[in-house]
């Protein structure tokens, strides 16, 4: 048996959906003996030269003993893996151990049909990280030099590969440890990837509604109505076998009757037919699904069940699904011209991408968007998020030229990991907005398999702002930050113009102001308005040009009480007129109205140009709402403009004598869910990456304990062992500063004299530190996050106060700062009430030590540093806990695979 395995056994991660170059998926699984029959006839249909290729000679066919051997594998030593759509074998890619354990040698056969469509590439990846696994560090094959695609294949995976040629064959040999440079490859393949297949549904040719309907008020009525009322600029098929005419379309019996391709399904039928419809699109080579029909979650885990492995079905016959339960697309481009949505009518043309998973709030954000007057350039609503998710359209939205902005509503994370690493290299170009309930907490989707998670929930909004994400709580304030980032440009600063025509109005958003982090750089709350338009309306756009030119002010808000005669729109377009040659974005607040028609939130004076390029003016009825919106962008823009960082891997590690550290500890238990490393073994593991563990030695006798201290050297603390006392001075769990023998045998007397209550005599201890600031790093495995490190300052307050700042390996230098700044008590480190400022370059590195360790090694459940001494010399660490544990793999591994 291998890792719990028996033979013919292999790990359930090594099955993975994909999506290949085209924007199409795939499955990919480890070859099977039942894969004799579709191994020969892939053989059969391929080439004379792609046979060549592959085995130097041409064959027809494969022998029997051929398709034994290559069928037949055990998973360690040979390892095979084959990429299916529908029935077929499109690729497959194997490894073979040779007489050197750590090497073992490759070879792929990918048929002639989805040559070019990054099928080896994907099999390379998916061979690499089961390699890892059974302990091969280095992959070696033979290509015939004629063979460029598959020479391609290997030089452009980012690894380091050395060739030469010997007999007329290219040998090439690498080593298959992730590199910055194959992880920058991998997730730009799956970028492009991921990005196309959307835009496939999101700007399809062809549209079938199935079980589109006549009868008003059904969904399948109103998405074919709302697809051809919404202009729709490519080709509507109606299927439902019960009629012959629907919306002024030919109704085709089924999906093999449709006379043309399909490139997007809508699926408005009850659930019991889903399957046997997705097989039908399958077989005539539909590109994409959208389903409407909801309800699975009702049915409890057999609902969710049939919902998975309706997913399973499509992504195997290269379907993409948005959905279940979804309200539709939506693409605004005149080229395309898409409502297959139950939006009432198309939203207005704008740059802004809504993504929402919630049914309900997708309703919501529409309707939020057009009383707001915001314009979108595409909506996609995921209902279940089954298969397309936030991740998939953040991916689309970043090639995107249309779209300027992106707003999601979250319900849940399938992959937070990954949602971070795109989010952050998106957010570099575009802002991003994500709404999520404080309550939420970190969940899955309706359908994926449950888990729980150890990280607190605060690491979930570290992950946001360490990703460069607006943070808003609700879908209205979604849509009024969005209603600036979709109109205005970013601010350089945070200093701002405060203009109103009541001081008293200028005082309450200043105060807000001055709350949210601006600053106020001008302030004119004497602006006339009651003279006319024709003079009032000049005179505020001059105040305001002359408030803009001040190079200390970044961005303007003007405060109005209503003046008769003046509508909020004339307002707005002579405010936007004179804001907009300054390059400083500005917002109005009106509050109150004259005109009960006149709108006072939302994009007044709103258009686009001719790049469907969004201006207007952002107007609300709340001054505070209206500094919170524009703060929000000032915090965006910083973020944006700061230095980034890099991520620097720290000197003097060992990451593989610390996996073979973990992995002879977990070996030498069996049946053990959790191993708590005892105090010489954590010394052990953290000493593989350069952090040195004070030692302290238990006792039971006073003289054990000179004698450890004779050894350990003088001064030295006593600590309780238990994990509740050990850090409580004022509990007489620690005694500190004993300088001789007589000192430490009374201490010792009394220590157990005083903890005999709590039934904590067990004692021990070290040698004294230099004084400083106690300071806690944690590091946790979490389900879904994967790593996550925490850091505070020791004491109480950390926990009661949850002082904690949190973050999501791999840490860049800036996280890193930020990370050790972020405490409110993080004041100490840097001087406080004449305590001296501590090296802080110190414990960012012994951060970075810790987050590199986790990131590293999943299995390391929680690890716990504490106390950590930092005073202006450096660090000590005086206590560490540590738990190993049989990590799951992450979710976000050097491979690419589609979320289940």
């Amino acid at each position: 048996m291998v890792d719990g395995r028996k033979p013919g056994e292999y790990p359930s991660h090594w099955e993975a959906d994909v999506v290949l170059r085209n924007g199409s998926t795939a499955h990919l699984r480890p070859i099977q003996p039942t894969d004799a029959d579709n191994l020969q006839k892939m053989h059969r249909s391929q080439s004379e030269s792609s046979v060549y290729m592959r085995y130097f000679t041409y064959k027809s066919a494969l022998t029997a003993k051929e398709l034994k051997r290559f069928t037949e594998v055990n998973h360690v030593d040979r390892v095979a893996f084959v990429v299916i759509r529908g029935e077929d074998i499109i690729g497959v890619g194997r490894y073979d151990r040779l007489d050197d354990p750590a090497e073992a040698e490759v070879a792929f056969n990918i048929s002639d049909t989805y040559q070019g469509m990054g099928v080896g590439s994907i099999l390379l990846e998916h061979l690499a990280a089961a390699a890892r696994e059974n302990d091969i560090e280095r992959f070696s094959a033979e290509v015939l030099p004629e063979n460029r695609k598959m020479l391609t294949v290997f030089a452009e995976a980012g690894y380091a590969v050395a060739r030469h040629f010997d007999e007329g064959v290219v040998m090439l040999e690498f080593p298959i440890d992730p590199t910055e440079k194959s992880r920058a490859v991998m997730e730009s393949r799956e970028h492009r990837a991921e990005a196309k297949s959307l835009a496939g549904l999101l700007a399809p040719a062809s549209i079938a509604v199935i079980g589109a309907s006549r009868e008003w008020g059904t969904i399948g009525h109103t998405l074919l109505h709302n697809i051809i009322e919404g202009g729709y600029t490519g080709t509507v098929y109606a299927v439902n076998p019960q009629t012959f005419e629907l919306g002024g379309l030919a109704s085709y019996a089924s999906v093999a009757e449709v006379p043309g391709p399909i490139d997007l399904a809508v699926v408005a039928v009850p659930k019991e037919s889903i399957h046997q419809v997705i097989a039908e699109c399958a077989a005539v080579g539909a590109k994409g699904l959208l389903i409407a029909t909801g309800g699975f979650e009702k049915d409890g885990e057999s609902g969710l069940a049939h919902q998975r492995d309706l997913v399973r079905l499509a992504r195997a016959n290269g379907m993409r699904v948005i959905g279940p339960a979804s309200l539709g697309l939506v693409n605004t481009d005149p080229a395309t011209s898409m409502n297959a949505s139950v939006a009432p009518g198309m939203p207005k043309r704008g740059t802004l991408g809504l993504f929402s998973q919630s049914a309900a709030v997708g309703v919501l954000l529409y309707a939020a968007s057009v009383r707001r007057g915001v314009g979108v350039s595409s909506i996609v609503s995921a209902g279940n998020r089954a298969d397309v998710s936030g991740n998939d359209a953040m991916q689309f939205w970043e090639d995107d030229t249309a779209t300027s902005a992106v707003g999601l509503y979250l319900e849940s994370f399938g992959n937070p990991r990954k949602f971070s690493r795109i989010a952050r290299r998106l957010s570099h170009s575009k802002p991003v907005i994500v709404a999520k309930s404080d309550v939420m907490g970190l969940r899955l989707p309706p359908g994926h398999a449950v888990r729980t998670t150890q990280a607190p929930a605060a690491a979930v909004d570290a992950m946001l702002r360490q990703s460069g994400v607006i943070r808003v709580r609700t879908n209205e304030e979604l849509l009024e930050v969005a209603q600036v980032v979709a109109a205005q440009p970013l601010p350089a600063g945070n200093g701002i113009a405060v203009l109103a025509n009541s001081a008293a109005l200028a005082s309450v958003v200043a105060d807000a102001a001055g709350q949210n982090g601006l600053e106020v750089a001008v302030s004119d709350a004497d602006i006339a308005l009651h003279d006319g338009a024709s003079r009032a309306l000049p005179r505020l756009a001059a105040a305001l040009v002359r408030a803009l030119e001040n190079p200390a002010v970044h961005c303007g808000i003007i405060t109005l009480l209503p003046e008769p005669g003046l509508t909020n729109a004339m307002l707005a377009r002579a405010l936007r007129e004179a804001a907009a040659p300054s390059g400083k974005p500005v917002v109005a607040v009106f509050t109150g109205l004259l005109d009960p028609e006149s709108t006072a939130d939302g994009l007044l004076d709103a258009g686009t140009d001719a790049h469907g390029r969004g201006h207007g003016l952002p107007c609300y009825s709340s001054p505070g709402v209206a500094v919170n919106a524009l703060a929000a962008i000032v915090r965006y823009a910083r973020w944006v403009a700061r230095a980034h960082g890099e991520v620097i891997a720290p000197e003097g590690i060992d990451v593989a004598a610390a996996a073979d550290f973990i992995e002879d500890a977990l070996g030498a238990v069996v049946g053990v869910d959790l191993l708590h490393l005892s105090k010489a073994q954590a010394a052990e593991l953290l000493g593989h990456y350069g952090i040195r563990v004070l030692e302290s030695a238990g006792f039971e006798t006073a003289d054990q304990a000179v004698a450890a201290a004779a050894r350990l050297g003088w001064p030295v603390a006593i600590k309780a062992r238990d994990e509740h006392l050990r850090h409580r001075l004022d509990l007489g769990g620690v005694r500190l500063n004993i300088t001789d023998e007589s000192s430490l045998r009374s201490n010792i007397a009394h220590m157990r004299e005083v903890l005999d209550p709590y039934g904590a005599t067990d004692l021990e201890i070290q040698s004294m530190a230099p004084a400083g600031q106690g300071c806690v790093i944690r590091a946790v495995e979490d389900p879904l996050l994967g790593p996550v490190v925490s850091f505070g300052l020791a004491g109480d307050a950390v926990n009661l106060l949850d002082d904690w700042a949190h973050g999501i390996p791999p840490l860049t230098t800036t996280d890193l700062s930020d990370l050790v700044g972020t405490p409110r008590a993080a004041a100490r480190l840097r001087g406080y009430q004449g305590l001296p400022a501590v090296d802080l370059a110190a414990i960012e590195d012994l951060v970075n030590r810790v987050a590199t360790l986790k990131d590293n090694h999943p299995e390391v459940s929680l690890l716990e540093i504490n106390p950590v001494m930092a005073n202006a010399s450096g660090t000590v660490v005086l206590g560490v806990d540590t738990w190993l544990g049989n990590a799951e793999q992450r979710t976000d591994s050097a491979r690419r695979a589609m979320s289940h």
